[in-house]
């Protein structure tokens, strides 16, 4: 076991000295407890984030989603104008992604953009469109889950929407990813 005096002082930033069965060893600096601190919360909060995840939509009417990054791989499914991807890996043009069902596929960066959208969550049906922000609004239109939208606005807890046919109205955000 290592002691050193009692009365022993020692300026920031210095080695420390102990004598220890009568030897004299220096040790070697201590980092500040802040910057240790500091790293463990910076490694904690990069392991707790995927390495790169980016929301975009498709831009285009309707796109192939493919199970590889290139058209040499087979087409698994389509997706429609305003469907919101999560980009998780680019490769070679391009984007690996995840959708509001946690399915993985690829597509073209060409097809995709930095737009704000919504898709309802596949276990809403039947959800109500309204004329305005909150439930005391007229329902325009009802729509199932899978339906993508492009965002218009935020107000609270509802946004303004527009589905790629043109139809405009008001979604809560509890019932869209």
């Amino acid at each position: 076991r290592i002691r050193g005096p009692a009365n022993a002082r020692q300026r920031p930033g210095q080695p420390t000295k102990h004598r220890a069965k009568g030897k004299l060893i220096t040790m070697p600096k201590r980092p500040p407890n802040l910057l240790i601190i500091a790293l463990a919360s910076l490694a904690l909060t990069l392991l707790a984030q995927p390495v790169f995840a980016d929301r975009m939509a498709i831009t285009v009417d309707t796109a192939n989603v493919r199970s590889g990054p290139g058209t040499e791989f087979a087409e698994v499914w389509k997706v429609e104008k305003y469907h919101p991807i999560e980009v998780i890996e680019k490769k070679d043009g391009w984007y690996h992604f995840k959708d509001f069902e946690n399915d993985t596929a690829w597509v073209h960066a060409s097809l995709v953009g930095k737009v704000s959208t919504v898709i309802i969550r596949k276990d809403k049906n039947n959800c109500n469109v309204r004329s305005g922000p909150g439930t005391d609004h007229d329902i325009l239109f009802t729509s199932d889950g899978g339906v993508p939208f492009k965002v218009l606005k935020r107000e609270g807890d509802w946004l303004e929407v527009e589905h790629a046919d043109g139809d405009q109205g008001w979604l809560h955000n509890s019932l869209v990813w």
